[in-house]
């Protein structure tokens, strides 16, 4: 599970597998002094051990949506939630679990990748009493 961490925070912090638009260098959010980083990827780039652990799907036709929530340079726990909507608005709801390991958490949700196109996603942190969404657009491409 140590390389699941690993990987998650590589590809949260690196990744622009499943997208090939121009984004952020770092994909963040900033509200007060709660950080969101966030990210996407295609699941084959997960090793087959790695997704197992992870209980996701590695498939050509499923992303995976990777958000971690820090304060003070620490992971926070968080509620998040989230949908993901095509181009003509037909939304789907992301399903986020939650992984803790060694000082770290991490927040994973699958999403179907059918065929090239922008998706939005819009993302819901909710930590203690505090409230927050941000939304992004991403490029889509179903792996090789």
């Amino acid at each position: 599970m140590g390389r699941l961490v690993t990987f998650l925070l590589a590809a949260c912090l690196s990744f622009t597998a499943v997208g090939a638009e121009a984004i952020k260098g770092e994909r963040k959010e900033v509200f007060g002094d709660v950080t969101v980083h966030y990210n996407t990827f295609n699941s084959t780039y997960l090793q087959p051990d790695i997704a197992k652990s992870a209980e996701l799907i590695r498939s050509k036709n499923q992303g995976v949506i990777n958000v971690s929530v820090i304060k003070a340079g620490k992971p926070l726990v968080a509620q998040v939630s989230g949908t993901v909507k095509d181009l003509t608005s037909k939304s789907i709801p992301l399903s986020f679990k939650q992984i803790t390991e060694q000082g770290a958490i991490y927040y994973i949700a699958q999403f179907p990748v059918e065929q090239q196109e922008t998706r939005t996603f819009t993302i819901n942190v909710q930590t203690g009493g505090d409230s927050n969404s941000f939304s992004f657009n991403q490029e889509l491409f179903p792996g090789e």
